[in-house]
């Protein structure tokens, strides 16, 4: 291993080695540390990929990347404890390149494959190393201490793409230890099926892929929800909550997860599966005013380890992380071209980001989780109220339809305050849309 690196990335997830490839195609000499024994064999997400700026990295990466399905049809639904009400949405045009830059993976596949592409374009990846912390001189990052025979890598300047967990940005004190109720406490299986079955069960042709999310007592009524999606010969299975709701019902993730999978519209999805898989994962719900600092003396955190996670409905983590890895880069490249790595001279990373659909989109969903906190009632009384009544309405009996809907709308307004119901639809409308 060379004395000295232009860059070291700590990580290497989509954030760390968008990262890497960038600068190494500018020619620059990096090395991406990797506690795990291969890219992706620690790293965990529900397993949908937003492709916009990877397919600028990469174009038409699909083609040569390990994907599992191209994302045609989404499918949102509340849970009662027997009943279901879902909306599905289903884009034809998806099916044309480039198949709106949504794709479903496997990260051990996946993220192995778009390591090997930074090798090939000149990035040095090591694995099964740990980063215990940074070397600091004169208050400024100029190498890290890692956990093997001559540990201490130096360089000019330093990423931090370590994930959700990031001890190190922690111990920096550039980032504070996240609340409870900030992070997201995740478990997921992934479940075998045959091909031919997926896209029978899912009505599916060819790569069409399939996206669903549950809510209501899919979680049990906490805040949070459950997914379905859909590989080419597996499903990726899982529930996600925050770690303050679980703790206050003394829930654990893998006991929610079993509870989703035997819910009575839930398992006939299931039947037959074989369970190949099962992992566990924080997601950072950390909003828009709590993110940490980005930048200091010779040291720039993206990804996960940023809080780059859109707590909307749209669920983008992949595509933030991978924009922010592709602005440290650039932030990276302008600070050597002047010579000066200080926070002053990465200070081009942060005005990347606040011109970015990134910083953007974090504001324009900055008080989600929030909102979401602020009316618990959105994830089990009012899915059960609703549910209700839509039953009273399509059950069939000699009552008149006008008695037999006036009563169903009578059962809603004695479980409900249609007030706040609405005032509550309002707010979460405006958080997570």
């Amino acid at each position: 291993m060379t004395d000295k690196f232009d860059c070291i990335i700590i990580g290497a997830g989509p954030s760390g080695i968008a990262c890497a490839f960038a600068m190494a195609k500018a020619g620059l000499d990096v090395v991406v540390i990797e506690r795990g024994e291969y890219p992706g064999s620690k790293n965990v997400s529900g397993g949908v990929l937003y492709s916009t700026i990877l397919n600028k990295l990469i174009p038409n990466f699909w083609q040569d990347a390990p994907v599992e399905r191209h994302v045609v049809k989404k499918r949102y639904s509340i849970l009662s404890k027997d009943s279901e009400m879902a909306l599905e949405l289903n884009f034809n045009n998806f099916n044309n390149p480039p198949y709106n830059d949504s794709f479903t993976i496997l990260r051990s596949k996946f993220d192995r494959w778009f390591a090997k592409k930074a090798e090939d374009t000149g990035a040095f990846v090591l694995t099964e190393t740990v980063v215990d912390d940074f070397i600091w001189k004169d208050g400024k990052v100029i190498g890290v201490k890692a956990r093997r025979e001559d540990g201490d890598v130096y360089a000019d300047v330093v990423v931090c793409a370590e994930g959700a967990n990031s001890l190190l940005a922690e111990k920096s004190g550039l980032k504070k230890k996240p609340a409870d109720n900030q992070m997201i406490t995740a478990a997921k299986e992934v479940i075998s099926l045959p091909r031919e079955v997926i896209e029978d069960r899912f009505n599916l042709e060819a790569d069409e892929g399939l996206t669903m999310e549950f809510f209501g007592d899919a979680v049990k009524g906490m805040i949070g929800s459950g997914f379905i999606y859909t590989n080419k010969d597996s499903l990726s299975v899982g529930v996600g909550c925050p770690i303050s709701v679980m703790k206050k019902r003394n829930m654990h993730p893998n006991d929610l997860l079993d509870a989703f999978k035997s819910h009575p519209m839930i398992k006939k999805f299931l039947r037959g599966g074989k369970i190949e898989e099962l992992s566990a994962k924080m997601i950072p719900e950390l909003g828009y005013k709590n993110l940490s600092r980005l930048v200091a003396n010779g040291l720039l955190i993206v990804g996960d380890a940023a809080g780059f996670v859109n707590p909307s409905l749209y669920r983008e983590g992949s595509n933030m992380a991978m924009a922010s890895g592709v602005m440290a880069a650039e932030a990276i490249l302008e600070a050597k071209g002047k010579g000066d790595f200080s926070e002053a001279g990465l200070a081009g990373y942060g005005k990347r980001l606040q011109e970015s659909f990134v910083m953007k989109d974090l504001e324009r969903y900055c008080d989600a989780p929030e909102r979401l906190a602020e009316a618990p009632e959105l994830f089990k009384e009012y899915p059960d109220a609703i549910l209700k009544m839509a039953e009273g309405y399509f059950t069939i009996s000699d009552m008149p339809k006008r008695e037999a809907q006036q009563l169903a709308r009578r059962h809603f307004k004695d479980k409900v305050s249609i007030w706040k119901f609405l005032w509550d639809m309002y707010k979460v409308r405006k958080s997570i849309l």
